[in-house]
Order: structure tokens, then C-alpha cells, then sequence
């Protein structure tokens, strides 16, 4: 099954309607049609909720979570192995440390990562992106 890591970037485009949003809508929509797999580190979802609770409130961003929850993306917990690859991409530099947690979901689910940042250019020979 074809697994798509999503950024914080990548739903942030799709909730407040920037450019990306169409096509993030598509994966999502793919996602439940042909049952492909989603999936975002709990620490970019983290990402999410305090973008959110800044601009608006903890209670805006708490239902942006639940959301999220409900449109069936994996959300994957930070254990040792991925800790571990995030820390060696901000080791090497140029990337921040959240995001090097949705590139490290990338490497070790063998995914394409889902986003427009481009904080992510330097990774492109060592991941898959689909850029937006």
C-alpha cells in the first residue's frame, strides 16, 4: 500500500485554503477511495495545534485536531527510531527540528512526504517529496 507522509505544511494549506489546498484535498479524498495510507508524526500535529492556538485559541485548534483525527491519517507517536533519524537530518543542519521529524515518518515508512516547504530542498536525493 502506497503510504503518504503529510507535513504540517501540507494541512495547514488545506484548512486555511492556500495554495496546495486542492491537491492536499485530492490525497485526503484518494486516501479513503483506494485506501491508501496517510500518515503524520505526532510532532508536526503538534505543529498544527499551537499554529492554530496562537492565531485563534486552544479550543480553535483542538477541533482542527479533531479533524484531523477523524479524516483517518496515521498519527505516529515519536519513539526511539524515529526520534533518531529526525535528530541525524537536524544534526546535518538547514532543517528544523519539527520538520525533520515529518522527513524521518518519510524514511522510515518508505513514503513520499507531502509538502511545499521549501526547508525540506536540501532532502530531495534522500526522500521522496511531492512538493505543492
Amino acid at each position: 500500500m502506497a503510504v503518504k507522509v503529510l507535513d504540517a505544511y501540507a494541512l495547514m494549506a488545506f484548512f486555511e485554503d492556500e495554495p496546495g489546498a486542492d491537491a492536499v484535498r485530492a490525497i485526503i479524498q484518494e486516501s479513503v477511495e483506494k485506501e491508501s495510507s496517510l500518515a503524520m508524526s505526532v510532532v508536526n500535529l503538534g505543529e498544527i495545534w499551537y499554529a492554530i492556538a496562537r492565531s485563534n485559541s486552544a479550543e480553535v485548534a483542538d477541533r482542527y485536531i479533531g479533524d484531523i483525527k477523524g479524516m483517518g491519517i496515521e498519527i505516529v507517536d515519536a519513539d526511539w527510531a524515529l526520534t533518531r533519524q529526525a535528530a541525524n537530518f537536524k544534526a546535518r543542519g538547514n532543517i528544523s527540528y519539527a520538520d525533520s521529524f515529518a522527513a524521518a515518518l518519510a524514511v522510515l515508512k518508505n513514503a513520499e512526504l507531502v509538502t511545499g516547504d521549501k526547508e525540506f530542498k536540501p532532502l530531495e536525493g534522500e526522500i521522496r517529496i511531492m512538493w505543492l
